[in-house]
């Protein structure tokens, strides 16, 4: 076996030495899959370091390192709404954790109105086992291996699931705190279906306690938004300079939906978005969006592919770069058009700054249109703060820092206001101010301690 192989192989084995205690701690529907799932890692690599033709984050480097996974299913000795709370300011959500791996719904989340449900999926095996059935990895493909490790190994995870008609009224807040102390991996899987004309707003937060211990977040997610179902999708990190996330989130659109996908960096170690959202039927809607501010040594790569397979469609993708230091950013974006779909609108754009001369960024926007009669673009920027505009702010009595700061905050601001949830786009404006000013720590009162 190579050393291209070795960060593969050792996931491989524990499975293959533990397989009846991994499967005896995970539902039937996820057991399913889970040969399919080793079976396509036989012979699997993972992209090295220069591989691809830009610069990616190096994943067989990522998943090289011998951690930990609770195959044992082992809980933790603690509350986590006990010990964390939100402070965003007017924000009235239903709260649900993962600490670690487990899940744990808090005090106050209960069922909502018009029976919206969100659970394990262990619980829902037993409560809801056609929806597990029916869409559980339908999405996610094995062909990458990242998502086949990530399959073989999962054993639990949370539904989301809105029935036709309903109406979510708070925002489904899930946090993932990670806290270990030793090096350890999270595997994480999230299914969200949404019935025809249902809606619901999702924020996701992740948190890591332990910034001294190496941890790698694997996750996977699966949204399915039925016919004029409407979905928002927040997804903000803030982990720790040890965290090393490898994130897949699926997409697929019915005709007349309209979801909104927003990930949100704003402290890291080693972070991997990946994107793949098929638009599958006429008039529905799609806004793929994203932020990230990065210094020191962080680095966030992000992979995009958003697949229009019906006319009549429209579509809007932004993602904006801020690094700083030695930060390194990456970029690659795809829109397909496929034959036969008239008169989309699909619109790309990556736009980026390097407000140091360490810092690098490396961008690769795609087209591939198979169809007339479509208005499609795409396009990228790499620069620099402006220095007339730092001049000018400098002649009125700003001092330096705070100039490139205002600066900054304004070229983040499209994003920001793109944010279709009042109270956590007012957060997003503070936290992104305390990031640029150096004194963002994280975004809650996070003191969980591992028992």
């Amino acid at each position: 076996m190579n050393s291209m192989m070795n960060s593969l192989k050792q996931y491989i084995d524990l499975h293959d030495e533990h397989r009846e205690l991994i499967e005896a701690h995970a539902p039937q529907a996820l057991n399913n899959l889970r040969q399919q799932a080793r079976q396509a890692l036989e012979g699997a690599t993972l992209p090295l370091k220069g591989q691809e033709d830009y610069e990616a984050t190096d994943l067989n480097a990522i998943f090289a390192p011998d951690y930990g996974v609770n195959i044992g299913r082992l809980d933790f000795d603690i509350d986590p709404s006990a010990v964390f709370h939100c402070d965003v300011p007017n924000m009235s959500t239903c709260m649900y954790y993962t600490y670690n791996d487990i899940f744990h719904p808090s005090n106050t989340a209960r069922r909502q109105e018009g029976g919206v449900v969100v659970e394990s999926l262990a619980q829902a095996a037993v409560n809801h086992p056609q929806l597990l059935d029916r869409y559980y990895g339908r999405l996610a493909s094995l062909d990458d291996p990242t998502v086949a490790l990530n399959t073989m190994l999962a054993q639990d995870g949370i539904l989301v699931y809105v029935p036709a008609g309903f109406t979510a009224e708070k925002t489904i807040q899930l946090v993932n705190i990670l806290n270990y102390t030793r090096p350890m991996m999270v595997v994480r899987r999230v299914l969200v279906v949404l019935e025809e004309n249902a809606h619901a707003r999702m924020l996701v937060c992740d948190h890591t306690q332990s910034a001294d211990v190496d941890c790698l977040t694997s996750q996977v997610v699966e949204v399915f938004a039925g016919e004029n179902a409407t979905f928002d999708y927040y997804d903000m990190e803030e982990s720790g300079p040890l965290t090393h996330r490898v994130s897949s989130i699926y997409v697929h659109q019915s005709a007349g939906s309209n979801v909104l996908v927003d990930g949100i960096t704003l402290t890291n170690g080693i972070t991997r978005n990946d994107y793949h959202v098929v638009v599958d039927g006429e008039h529905a809607e799609t806004q793929l969006l994203g932020m990230t501010i990065a210094s020191g040594t962080q680095h966030v790569d992000t992979h995009t592919h958003l697949d229009h397979r019906a006319p009549r469609c429209h579509s809007n993708e932004m993602f904006k770069y801020v690094l700083g230091d030695q930060a390194v950013g990456a970029f690659a974006g795809k829109i397909l058009v496929q034959p036969d779909c008239p008169r989309v609108e699909a619109y790309q754009g990556n736009r980026n700054i390097c407000s140091s001369n360490q810092a690098k960024m490396y961008t690769k926007p795609q087209l591939e249109i198979y169809t007339d009669d479509v208005k499609c673009s795409h396009g990228t920027t790499i620069g620099q703060l402006d220095d007339e505009a730092l001049y000018y702010m400098r002649t009125r009595g700003i001092s330096l820092d705070e100039a490139r700061n205002l600066l900054m905050q304004a070229f983040m601001a499209d994003v920001i206001e793109a944010v279709r949830l009042d109270t956590l786009r007012d957060r997003l404006r503070y936290l992104v101010e305390k990031r640029f000013n150096g004194t963002l720590a994280n975004c809650g009162a996070c003191a969980a301690v591992c028992h």
